[in-house]
């Protein structure tokens, strides 16, 4: 038994950061491909979650929750190789996040889906949630990365930990520009999230070839 442990759980450990490898270009490619295709959606107006609404919703909904679970298994990999024990928790909660912004998704408006009203419209206690799901994803998100940066600077890592701080800064700005309500803000919403996530994953990737 103890000859089995030995053997499975790196490949355990391999495969969880597999998924966490996956994450981040499986969700930006299915969210930009939507942002591409559905009528009405403008990804200067229109934050990357609007696209949870309508009749083909259900794709960002589960585009959301299969991205959260893979980002939440990359995250225990991560724990497994990092020598780090906060960064693999925030980016634990980040994944969980992303579920819990799946499962509570925005109310249509500002014109999307197509012939919905301009304006932000109602809100529903859902889209609420939404948001509140949004903050604990980016916020963890945004300190999981300067942990990161933290952990390569201390291992002498100085390229991985630039990358790290970038990451976290390039979310940290295009989400305080959204909020501030600046111009194209989900555009640079979308920027910095993607980036951050992918940043994430790569990281993932590095640590799956190095275990």
């Amino acid at each position: 038994m103890t000859t089995f442990a030995i053997t499975t759980a790196p490949v355990r450990t391999r495969t969880l950061l597999l998924a966490g490898a996956v994450a981040a270009p499986l969700w930006a490619t299915v969210s930009l491909a939507q942002a591409a295709t559905r009528a009405g959606f403008d990804l200067t107006r229109h934050p990357l979650s609007l696209l949870s609404t309508g009749s083909l919703g259900w794709l960002q909904i589960a585009n959301f929750l299969v991205a959260g679970v893979l980002m939440a298994a990359g995250a225990i990999g991560l724990r497994r190789t990092l020598a780090s024990v906060w960064a693999p928790r925030l980016l634990t909660v980040s994944g969980l996040g992303m579920v819990a912004a799946g499962v509570f998704t925005m109310d249509p408006g500002d014109g999307f889906p197509a012939g919905t009203p301009a304006g932000p419209g109602t809100l529903s206690w859902h889209s609420y949630a939404h948001f509140a799901s949004g903050t604990v994803t980016f916020g963890t998100l945004i300190a999981g990365c300067y942990v990161l940066a933290r952990y390569f600077a201390r291992t002498g890592d100085r390229r991985r930990a630039l990358g790290s701080a970038l990451a976290g800064t390039a979310l940290l700005l295009g989400d305080g520009w959204a909020m501030s309500g600046g111009r194209a803000g989900s555009l640079t919403l979308a920027i910095g999230a993607i980036w951050a996530m992918l940043w994430v994953s790569a990281v993932c990737a590095t640590r799956r070839r190095w275990f």
